[in-house]
């Protein structure tokens, strides 16, 4: 039997071409040359009918071309390549491309609940009009141009827990029955003042809660506070009018309300989360929209949308004509997922970032979107809210600005200057990497601290399926991922920070907040561009029992530090971080001479030429680095590092924040000790 030759082998098969017409509507504009970019069944011409019938063009866009608002929203989906013929081409397809080019618009075909783009690309050719197909699901782009054009990305909120905790008469006594029935069973006589307590602020609130229901009224420190009467504003195609009674507490931090007017059962005591106001107004800060906003809850729907009115009272961060589409209640039985947030395709999940207690209640593929907060429990530990020197929500505010800084940087530096350089004749794999909210989102301890030592006995607020899940103790256990703080405020806040590089953490008012790690490979990378010197992260894997990675950075080839970890990305933290300490240790040790400044000892002879840094192995295996000295040649050296590493000052400026200026100052820390000084640096947000 012969074998089958090589030769006979059957060819790969060849990209799909072929010859189209083009309409816009009914509108003949010429003949294209069609070309699949991927062979085979991949390649199939996405048009039907052998035709292209352009439906409508997109929106202009300010600042973005369509292919990088296409690249973020739907990466690598070009679908195939569109060139006109014969030359010169028609004179309708030929304005339609410049129409298309020059107003960063795209010709949009749809096909079912799909649409296909096409967009005008440059070519070596001249003259002749050159297309780019790419598919995205429907809708979608058009709410994405104004998102990128204005810098604003998607954030989506849970209620209960997150930042409310809402009670019921019947789930007030509930809690009292049951924390009485654990009293009782207690040895402990610490857990029995706990509990105690506990039941005291559950009585003291339900009693305000009963008279409400019974008087429309409320005693509160002697003064009798009746009843406000808002309207609900009826959402588009609602015609019923409703008016609901409401008492606003603010020194409570606490609301009353009645879900449904005419029954006074419905009425609800809800508690706010501290800090609550600065995260909105960070969100609307100067009519700037930093967020689209959404609701994502396991709550009954007349509910959540009334819980929302009483945060957003004045309809700023979801407009009435939103709100039917942006709360979204899912059912207790299943999991929250931003496709399912983003249905209508106002958002595509990779621009969107989440605020919620619970990490496991959310889609595996959007959890590294979700930073998660401590559970709200007011009753529980009402002083952990505040123990830190910054809130929970307000550590949630400075990661929302984090995030889309990051989230921004990365398309504004990379993924616009590079869509900017492609030309038709490039290929697929030439489109550059689309950002990903989570990519700034990093999971570290939040240092937040309950003030009893030991696991809250029931969850906060009203029972019902959501709560249900949480009454046999997973509430504080499995999900309860925590993401660190940030040292960035946010935007508008001005706000006196000390801190130092010389460790992992920084002291906000006498609090901790851990940088993000993440950070520290940023900031390390964009000073080296800032002062076109060379960062590379050499990696290798240890050859002993336990593997461990360790990566050395190498700053205009010469090593300025080294981390080892049990995984590449912890390996390349810890050693962008002590690089970064390095670089400010030397950059102080030169600044402070030449400021008139007391500096550490600067007679060391330095082992290296690179001018910034000496690698000496200590008696723990760790990296320990000797400053370089002092000879006159080698100060001018130095001074010359001293302008390249200037440009820190500029870059953390420019990572740290967005609009505000920023004052750094040269400190030493016991001034009357000859060892162990210690650094600082101040910034204020002027």
């Amino acid at each position: 039997m012969l074998r089958p030759s090589p030769l006979m082998a059957a060819a790969p098969a060849a990209p799909v071409r072929g010859s189209m017409r083009m309409f816009h509507g009914d509108v003949f504009l010429g003949e294209t040359e069609v070309f699949s970019i991927k062979p085979g069944p991949e390649g199939t011409l996405p048009f039907p009918s052998n035709e292209i019938r352009i439906s409508h063009l997109s929106p202009a866009s300010e600042r973005c071309p369509p292919l990088a608002i296409l690249q973020t929203i739907a990466p690598f989906s070009v679908r195939c390549k569109l060139q006109a013929k014969p030359l010169p081409p028609h004179p309708s397809l030929h304005r339609l491309y410049i129409t298309c080019f020059n107003e960063y618009k795209s010709a949009v075909v749809v096909v079912g609940d799909e649409e296909l783009h096409l967009v005008a690309m440059p070519s070596k050719v001249e003259k002749v009009p050159c297309f780019w197909c790419c598919s995205v699901r429907a809708g979608l782009y058009a709410a994405s141009v104004g998102m990128l054009n204005l810098r604003c990305l998607a954030i989506v909120f849970d209620l209960d827990e997150t930042l409310i905790v809402a009670n019921t008469m019947k789930s007030f006594e509930g809690r009292i029955e049951m924390l009485s029935r654990r009293m009782d069973v207690e040895d402990d006589p610490v857990r029995v003042a706990g509990m105690s307590a506990e039941i005291k602020r559950y009585i003291e609130d339900r009693e305000l809660l009963k008279e409400f229901i019974d008087t429309d009224t409320v005693t509160d420190n002697g003064r009798i506070i009746g009843t406000q009467k808002e309207e609900v504003q009826p959402m588009p195609g609602v015609q019923e009018r409703l008016v609901r009674p409401v008492i606003r507490l603010p020194e409570r931090n606490a609301i009353l309300t009645r879900i449904n007017p005419e029954i006074r059962d419905t009425s609800v005591f809800v508690k706010l989360r501290p800090a609550w106001e600065d995260l909105r107004s960070y969100l609307t800060a100067k009519g700037r929209k930093r967020f689209e906003v959404y609701v994502c809850t396991m709550a009954e729907r007349d509910y959540a949308l009334e819980i929302w009115r009483l945060l957003d009272p004045e309809a700023n961060l979801i407009s009435l004509n939103n709100l039917s589409e942006r709360v979204v209640c899912v059912k207790a039985d299943s999991r929250k997922s931003l496709q399912h947030v983003f249905k209508e395709g106002g958002c595509h999940p990779k621009m969107a970032m989440v605020i919620d207690d619970r990490l496991q209640v959310w889609d595996e593929k959007d959890q590294p979107r979700v930073h998660v907060v401590p559970a709200y429990a007011p009753y529980y530990a009402p002083q952990a809210e505040m123990a830190n020197a910054v809130p929970v929500l307000c550590v949630a505010r400075n990661v929302a600005c984090n995030v889309r800084g990051g989230f921004f940087r990365e398309f504004d530096e990379n993924l616009l200057k590079k869509v900017f350089e492609l030309l038709y004749e490039n290929e697929l794999l030439d489109l550059p990497y689309a950002p990903d909210v989570g990519d700034y989102l990093v999971c570290e301890d939040t240092n937040f601290v309950p003030s009893n030592k030991d696991p809250p006995p029931i969850p906060e607020g009203m029972s019902g399926a959501e709560i249900e899940k949480r009454l046999n103790g997973r509430a504080y256990q499995g999900d309860q991922r925590q993401i660190s703080s940030s040292t960035r405020s946010a935007d508008d806040v001005r706000v006196p920070i000390r801190a130092t590089l010389s460790g992992s953490n920084v002291q906000p008012n006498g609090g901790s907040l851990a940088i993000t790690p993440s950070t520290f490979v940023t900031v390390l990378q964009e000073i080296g561009r800032l002062c076109n010197s060379k960062v590379e992260f050499r990696s290798t894997v240890s050859t002993s029992k336990i593997t461990q990675f360790s990566v050395e950075v190498l700053f205009s080839n010469e090593k300025i530090g080294i981390g080892i970890g049990k995984t590449r990305d912890e390996a390349q933290v810890l050693a962008a971080e002590k690089a970064l300490r390095n670089l400010e240790s030397n950059y102080l040790s030169f600044v402070a001479p030449i400021g008139g400044v007391l500096n550490k000892d600067t007679s060391k002879s330095p082992r290296g030429g690179n001018g910034f840094l000496e690698d000496v192995m200590d008696s723990d295996g760790d990296i320990a680095m000797q400053e370089p000295s002092g000879s006159t040649s080698e100060q001018k050296d130095h001074l010359n590092n001293v302008d390249r590493l200037s440009s820190v000052i500029s870059l953390i400026r420019e990572l740290c924040l967005e609009d505000q200026h920023v004052v750094f100052r040269d400190q030493i820390q016991n001034p009357g000790t000859a060892t162990n000084e210690e650094y600082h640096f101040q910034y204020g947000l002027n």
